[in-house]
């Protein structure tokens, strides 16, 4: 018996092997695919090669300013890698703007912020048609708003108007502005990071759940720790603060895009991210009935997936594996996920709902 099942274990160890090679080997016919028809200016197998090093290399450069939350920068890096969007939640004061800022120089894409407030008009970010006068004759012309960037910083989102935020719906999932009868696209790549507070309701415009699903992760941002704040004091009154070098460029970002895309999953664990999503939806028995009025989207699915190939990826792994998507399943989820009034009043958080779930998926 013990022989049998060696022989058995054996057996099956080689059928994983050879099913990684095959997804290997996929991957590599696809890359050879893409770089042949787009002749790009980097070459696709060289940057896989390299990404596991520009990913600790960004994360070394940030960290002369932003000390500690590599979590965070992993995550933000995973939203920009897959070409989504996400939101940043968090207390005051933990450096959710310049976290932001540092990284849109770190990878050298242009940056504008907009710091959202009850008076903040749609035109205000998408722009506005003015007139001017040309050849002795006034015409129109449209100058554009701090949405036309490659990162745009929402500072405060929920701080503005429903009218305001929804202006910028169509930007973040059609990547064009519509004004009047015209359509403008935007720049590649474009990427909405928004931040909002978590502890003031006053003057606040909680964002509907539509416009949330549109972003990708919901990275909460925690206090550093005693060590990292003692490290942030030193740096921030000294006399001279650090800057940072551009490790990044708009092409090698958008060839990092293209390779993250064509990570191999298996069906086996595409499954298994499917199985975590619709058991959050409350139509089945178990902890989404007892836990959540409403559940997770086929857009969440999607974005699962996604950010799984994207977090193998930077950390140099051929294939996603279950890990992955456990690894991604809580920001993708915890914005998706409508708890019902039992599971309000008894303080039950979203994170905890998506622990049980994948408790249950196993």
């Amino acid at each position: 018996m013990k022989k049998q099942a060696k022989i058995g274990w054996s057996l099956w160890g080689s059928a994983e092997k050879v099913r990684e090679r095959l997804m290997i080997e996929e991957r590599d016919k696809m890359i050879d695919v893409v770089e042949e028809k787009t002749r790009e200016n980097y070459k696709l197998k060289d940057v896989y090669k390299n990404i596991k090093g520009v990913y600790e290399r960004i994360l070394n450069e940030m960290g002369q300013l932003i000390i500690g939350q590599e979590d965070v920068i992993e995550q933000i890096l995973i939203a920009i890698f897959t070409k989504n969007h996400a939101l940043l939640e968090g207390y005051p004061g933990l450096g959710k703007t310049l976290m932001i800022s540092t990284l849109a120089n770190v990878i050298d894409l242009k940056f504008k912020r907009i710091q959202c407030t009850p008076d903040l008009m749609p035109s205000d970010i998408t722009g506005t048609y003015v007139v001017e006068e040309r050849d002795g004759r006034k015409v129109f012309k449209f100058e554009r708003g701090p949405v036309f960037t490659n990162i745009l910083l929402a500072d405060e989102i929920n701080r503005a108007t429903p009218k305001t935020q929804s202006a910028l719906l169509e930007a973040m999932q059609e990547r064009q502005v519509s004004v009047g009868t015209s359509t403008f696209p935007l720049d590649e790549p474009f990427f909405v990071l928004a931040t909002q507070n978590p502890i003031e309701m006053e003057g606040t415009y909680p964002l509907p759940e539509a416009q949330l699903d549109r972003f990708l992760l919901k990275i909460i941002v925690d206090y550093p720790r005693i060590e990292d704040e003692e490290r942030i004091i030193d740096i921030y009154t000294s006399e001279e603060i650090p800057k940072t070098r551009k490790l990044l460029n708009r092409e090698k970002l958008i060839a990092i895009q293209k390779l993250t895309r064509m990570v191999p999953i298996s069906k086996e664990v595409r499954r298994y991210a499917l199985d975590i999503v619709t058991k959050t939806r409350p139509i089945h028995d178990g902890v989404a009935k007892k836990y959540l009025d409403y559940g997770a989207s086929p857009r969440a699915a999607i974005g699962l997936v996604l950010a799984a190939k994207a977090h193998a990826l930077i950390n140099g792994r051929n294939f996603v594996s279950k890990k992955d998507i456990r690894e991604m399943a809580f920001p993708v989820l915890r914005h998706r996920l409508i708890l019902n009034f039992e599971s309000e009043r008894k303080g039950i958080t979203p994170d905890q709902v998506i622990s049980e779930v994948m408790d249950e998926v196993e």
